[in-house]
This record gives structure tokens, C-alpha cells and sequence, in this order.
């Protein structure tokens, strides 16, 4: 599949001797001007595309899609490496991050041709009303599951941090526990940026959790080359010559790095990498705050977004592999010591960050839910506030409830990543651009068919070995 080429695809009117039929003529029309694809009433001015307000600007943009992007995924993909090989795993991070930028295309050309910015009305233009039925629930699962990923890392490493800075064990007081920490931070901190009225106002924010990602990012980095490699030493002299410079699990006697490695639990962190790219529910509410908005410039955005995160999630799973290699967890933070105070900074660093994430997934799923429920109503404070509210407390009784992160990123990246990434763009295309326009046995449909292919083979490998796995009773992440 040539997908560098599709990236940049542009697709071409077609030639009809001069006369172009009603729905490919409106399609050139919407492409062209970006006009809604129903002729206005009479008396009003033409309603056109580019008549949204956008305030929001090309770097605010790019950080609000590149914290969206990167979120709780960014932990597990050292343990992605172990169980793939670095140079597997880096080939697949990239045909993802190709992937996605791909989907982004084809998601922004079905919006062209239809003069729509929301996911749930392209649904319902592809498939009818139980096609928004079913991209909203889509999305609701996504990103409830990418709000649970956050607020379990919040749950798991907030008593920690507290209890280092007050010398106590985390078991010790009422205030250590995650469970209620969890409901402090949502009420106090999350829930206010979450009330914010547009996504632009969280360009701000979204900044500064993209900030402490890349201290995160440094200090791998840094205790790669601080830790070394024991090899030689035995556990008992590690332990005594420093014995609060990492926990005995991150040992690793080989010291070796595999370039490839294929094995039953391969399938349980690829989902993780797919999760780790999924931001298709926050691409249309970005493009309508967008200065400017154009199909270009989007796609700009997205690429710059990804471009980034690819930099970032590669470089970090290289040095947090090459650190503990397949000693590795799927939660990274928990092979460091909790004694390390560069390591009790990065833990407040990847806690601010990810509390600053929620928000901005949070929006997605309140526009999906007032897109279902509430779809000609005009802004309401209360409905605003309202759902918010439930969200909130509906996320952190899941929280509550889940024993282990694993279980959300593979359940969730084995479901909704593909729908969202490979399946609902690719069936957008197929029934939004005209046939006139494009043939249903064109080279574009053809490569948009068998991106969707591609997803569902994706989704029933990847859940086929996770339900054998839990049948089996392995599990592919110790100590959690």
C-alpha cells in the first residue's frame, strides 16, 4: 500500500464532457469552497464552511492534538519493545504513525466533501442514524478508556510521591490512599479545565503537559547511562553499593538487546502502540477552533503532531528498553527506585501531565454524547455541567473497579483503536466521496478498502490472543 503517497493524495474531479452530475458537481463545490452540502435558507447568506469561528492557532492546535496523542500509552511501549525487538518495534511504530496520519487524511476529505466537523454526523452521512449511534459509542469507549488509563496512573503513583515527600509508607495514611486521591484531583483540578466552554483554552495547559513529557523523556534518557549494566555484580553487592538506584526486578543478567522478537505476548502490546497513537475523536473539534481552518493546514497539524510523538515515543521506549531490558514492565515508572529524587520529579512531571490530559479527552466525548442526545439544542450551561459531572464519576468508579492498567490498554486498543484509526475512516471514504468523483474501483477506494481490512484483521488477531492468554491464565505483566 503506498501510503507516503496516499498521505498527500488530492483527489482529481472527474471527466464528464464538460458536465459534471448533481452530487459530483456539490462535491467539487464543497471541496473547493468547503460549503455545506444543503443550499441555504431563503433571505440568508450562504453558510459556508470556512465561517466557523477559528481562534485557536497552529501551534495551540498542535498541542492540543499532540497532548491528545500522547497520554498513558507512552508507559508501556518499553515493555512493547521487549516483547518485539527494537528494530521490529520501531518499524511498526512508524507504519502506525504512517497509518494514522493516512486515516487523518481520509477523515479530513470526508468532512471536506460534506461541510461537516463533527465525527457522529459523518457516521450518520456514511451509514445512516445507527451509523452516529455506533461512531458515538466509538468514541465514548475510547476515550472513557483513555480517561481510566490516565486516572489508574494518578491512582498508582499519587500515594507514592505523597508518601516519599512525607517519609511514610503509602499504606499508612487516609490521604495516601489512590482511591481517594483520585477523587481529589478529579474534583479540584480536572473538573474545572473540563467545564472550559471550547478546546482552545486548553492550548495552555496542553503545553505544559507536553513540557513535563519531555523531562520524562530526558531523565530515561539520563538513568540509562547512570544505571549502566550490572553485569557481574551479583543481586546482594547491586544492592549494597547503592541500594536506592533501582529495585532488584529492573536486573537484567544479559544486558542484551534483541532486534527481533516474536512471541504470544506480541500481540498484547501491539493494541498498546495503536493506543498510543489514537487521537481521531479530537481531530474534528481541533479543525473547527483552527485559525484558518483548511484541509492543508489541518493535516499539517496532524503530521507535525505525529511526527513528534513518533520522536518521542521511539526514543523512549529505545532507552527505557536498553535500561531494564525484558525486565521491563508495562508501567515503567514502578522499575525505578521510589527513593531517587530525579525520579520522584518525573513521577510529579508524568502525574501533572496526564491530569492535564483528561480534559482534553473528555471533550470529545461530551460533543459525541450531545451529538446523540441533544443533536438541534442550542448551548446549555447545565447540560454542559451535567455531563461533565457523570463522566467524571462514572471514570473513576471504573478506576475504582479495574485491578490492573494492562486489562485497559489491550481491551480498549484492541477495539476502539482500530475502529477509530483503520475501520470508520476507510468506510467514511467509501460511501461520502461520490462514485462520479471516485469509482468504487478506483485506486483510492481501493487503498481505503484495504486499510479497513486491515483493521478488522488487526482487531480479531489482537483480541483472539488476549482471550487465549486470559483463558490460559498467563498474564503478560508481572508484578501488577
Amino acid at each position: 500500500m503506498a501510503i507516503s503517497s496516499a498521505v498527500g493524495m488530492e483527489l482529481q474531479d472527474p471527466k464528464m464532457n464538460g458536465a459534471l452530475p448533481a452530487d459530483a458537481l456539490g462535491y467539487r463545490q464543497e471541496r473547493e469552497g468547503f460549503l455545506p452540502s444543503h443550499p441555504p435558507a431563503p433571505g440568508r447568506k450562504p453558510i459556508e464552511f470556512m465561517d466557523f469561528e477559528g481562534k485557536t492557532s497552529f501551534g495551540m492546535s498542535v498541542f492540543n492534538l499532540s497532548n491528545a496523542i500522547m497520554g498513558s500509552g507512552i508507559l508501556g511501549l518499553a515493555y512493547a519493545m521487549a516483547h518485539t525487538g527494537v528494530l521490529f518495534f520501531l518499524a511498526l511504530l512508524l507504519c502506525i504513525a504512517f497509518l494514522s496520519s493516512y486515516s487523518i487524511h481520509l477523515l479530513l476529505t470526508c468532512a471536506g466533501v460534506v461541510g461537516i466537523r463533527a465525527y457522529e454526523q459523518l457516521g450518520q452521512r456514511a451509514l445512516g442514524p445507527a451509523g452516529k449511534v455506533v461512531v458515538a459509542a466509538v468514541i465514548c469507549l475510547h476515550n472513557v478508556g483513555a480517561m481510566s488509563s490516565y486516572l489508574f496512573i494518578i491512582k498508582s503513583e499519587l500515594p507514592l510521591v505523597i508518601g516519599t515527600f512525607l517519609d511514610m509508607d503509602p499504606e499508612g495514611g487516609w490521604f495516601l490512599k489512590g482511591n481517594l486521591l483520585i477523587i481529589i484531583v478529579s474534583v479540584l483540578i480536572i473538573l474545572p479545565l473540563a467545564l472550559m466552554r471550547h478546546l482552545g483554552y486548553l492550548g495552555y495547559t496542553s503545553g505544559l503537559s507536553l513540557t513535563c513529557m519531555l523531562f520524562f523523556l530526558i531523565s530515561v534518557i539520563y538513568k540509562k547511562f547512570q544505571l549502566g549494566c550490572p553485569v557481574g555484580l551479583n543481586e546482594t553487592e547491586v544492592e549494597s553499593k547503592n541500594p536506592t538506584a533501582f529495585p532488584i526486578q529492573g536486573l537484567n543478567r544479559s544486558c542484551e538487546a534483541h532486534m527481533f522478537t516474536v512471541d504470544s505476548q506480541m500481540f498484547y502490546t501491539v493494541p498498546i502502540m495503536a493506543f498510543a497513537f489514537v487521537c481521531h475523536p479530537e481531530v474534528l473539534p481541533i479543525y473547527t477552533e483552527l485559525c484558518r481552518p483548511s484541509k492543508h493546514r489541518m493535516q499539517a497539524v496532524a503530521n507535525v503532531s505525529i511526527g513528534a510523538m513518533f520522536c518521542m515515543y521511539g526514543l523512549t521506549a529505545t532507552f527505557g528498553y536498553l535500561t531494564f531490558y525484558n525486565s521491563v514492565e508495562a508501567e515503567m515508572l514502578h522499575m525505578y527506585s521510589q527513593q531517587d529524587l530525579l525520579i520522584l520529579c518525573v513521577r510529579l512531571a508524568v502525574l501533572l501531565a496526564v491530569t492535564l490530559t483528561v480534559p482534553v479527552v473528555l471533550f470529545p466525548i461530551r460533543r459525541a454524547l450531545q451529538q446523540l442526545f441533544f443533536p438541534s439544542r442550542d448551548f446549555s450551561w447545565p447540560r454542559h455541567v451535567a455531563i461533565a459531572l457523570i463522566l467524571l464519576v462514572l471514570v473513576n468508579v471504573l478506576v475504582i473497579c479495574v485491578p490492573t492498567i494492562r486489562d485497559i490498554f489491550g481491551v480498549i486498543g484492541s477495539t476502539s483503536a482500530p475502529s477509530l484509526i483503520f475501520i470508520l475512516p476507510s468506510i467514511f471514504y467509501l460511501r461520502i466521496v461520490p462514485t462520479e468523483v471516485e469509482p468504487l474501483y478506483s485506486w483510492p477506494k481501493i487503498q481505503a478498502l484495504c486499510f479497513g481490512l486491515l483493521g478488522v484483521l488487526f482487531m480479531a488477531i489482537s483480541l483472539g490472543f488476549m482471550f487465549a492468554n486470559w483463558a490460559t491464565g498467563q498474564s503478560p505483566v508481572s508484578g501488577h
